[in-house]
C-alpha cells in the first residue's frame, strides 16, 4: 500500500485531525543511511510527524524543518516537509545501538537524552518562523504535543509509531495528530481525552490493519468524523549533481585550489538521501574559474 495522509475534522469544526501511512517513507530512509532499528524508529517518528505538519502549510512553497538537537548518542535528527506530502530526514548517527526501554520498547528516548526540539517554518516571509522547546521525554510524539501546546497554543494529542521487524526492515509506521480549536466545548475535549487514553498505539492499531481512516474513525468516531481530503505521501529528495556543484562553487578559492591540487576525483553525499555525486578534478577546474 502506498503511503498517504487524510485530513479531517469531527464535532462541527472545533477538532481538526490528521492521520498517515507511513511505512514506505521510513523504510527508504532506514536504506538510504542505513540505521539501527532504534534511530529508523526515531527518525521514522519525526518522518511521519513532519509529514503531518508539512499539510497544514498553506502555500506551495512553504517548507517545515523539524531539528532535534541532542546530549544522547543519537546526537540529533533533521526532517523537512513541505505541504504536498513530501518529507525527507536524515540522522546525525545512524548506528545507535542501545538495549529496550524498560517496556521491552526500542529506546528512542534513551537515545536522544536531553535536548532542544526545533520547528522551522519558511513561508516565503521576510524572517522564518521559529519554534523551539527542550525536550519532553524524546520519544519525539509527546515533544510534539508539548510544542504544539507551548508554542502555537494549539491543545494538541500527538501518536506517532514505528514498528521494525527481526531483519531490521520497517513492518509498519504511522501515526496522528488531533487538534482542538479554541470554540471546542468543554465536555467534548473532556470526552476526546477519555478516549485516547483507552485507544492502543499506533502501532497496534496498524498492525491490525486499520488505514488512516480507520485510525481517525477510532479515535473520533463518536464526534462525528468527516474525511476532508486524502493526500498522497513520500519520501522525496530534490538533490542534484547542479545543486551540489552550486555548493561546492561556494567554498573558498583556497580550499576548492586544495582539492584541486590532491589531483584525484572526489564524492560529495546528500546529506537527506545519502546520494553520492562524482566531481573530476576538470569538473572542479570549471568550478574553480
Amino acid at each position: 500500500m502506498n503511503d498517504y495522509i487524510v485530513r479531517a475534522t469531527a464535532a462541527d469544526h472545533s477538532i481538526r485531525a490528521f492521520a498517515i501511512t507511513s511505512k514506505n517513507i521510513v523504510e527508504e530512509a532506514r536504506k538510504d543511511h542505513n540505521t539501527s532499528p532504534v534511530i529508523t524508529a526515531a527518525l521514522g517518528r519525526l518522518l511521519s510527524g513532519a509529514a503531518m505538519m508539512g499539510t497544514m502549510m498553506k502555500g506551495e512553497k512553504d517548507l517545515l524543518t523539524v531539528q532535534i538537537q541532542c546530549q544522547g548518542p543519537a546526537q540529533g535528527l533533521t526532517v523537512t516537509a513541505d505541504s504536498a506530502g513530501h518529507v525527507k530526514g536524515f540522522p546525525r548517527v545512524a548506528d545507535v545501538e542501545l538495549p529496550p526501554n524498560v517496556l521491552g520498547k526500542l529506546d528512542v528516548g534513551g537515545a536522544l537524552g536531553l535536548g532542544v526540539m526545533s520547528v522551522i517554518k519558511d513561508m516565503g516571509l521576510k524572517e522564518p518562523y521559529v519554534g523551539q522547546i527542550a525536550l519532553q521525554t524524546g520519544e519525539i510524539a509527546e515533544d510534539l504535543t508539548y510544542y504544539f501546546a507551548t508554542s502555537e497554543q494549539v491543545p494538541s494529542a500527538v501518536g506517532l509509531g514505528v514498528l521494525v521487524d527481526v531483519d531490521g526492515s520497517v513492518k509498519q509506521a504511522g501515526g496522528f495528530i488531533i487538534q482542538l480549536m479554541p470554540f471546542t466545548p468543554d465536555e467534548v475535549v473532556d470526552a476526546l481525552e477519555k478516549k485516547i487514553s483507552e485507544i492502543a498505539s499506533v502501532t497496534e492499531m496498524l498492525e491490525e490493519g486499520n488505514t488512516p481512516e480507520q485510525i481517525l474513525e477510532i479515535i473520533l468516531g463518536d464526534f462525528g468524523l468527516e474525511i476532508t481530503d486524502t493526500l498522497p505521501a513520500a519520501f522525496q529528495c530534490d538533490c542534484s549533481k547542479e545543486r551540489v556543484s552550486r555548493a561546492i562553487s561556494t567554498l573558498s578559492k583556497k580550499d576548492l585550489d586544495d582539492i584541486i591540487n590532491d589531483g584525484e576525483a572526489i564524492e560529495v553525499k546528500c546529506q537527506f538521501c545519502n546520494k553520492a555525486y562524482h566531481f573530476e578534478v576538470d569538473e572542479l577546474k570549471e568550478m574553480r574559474k
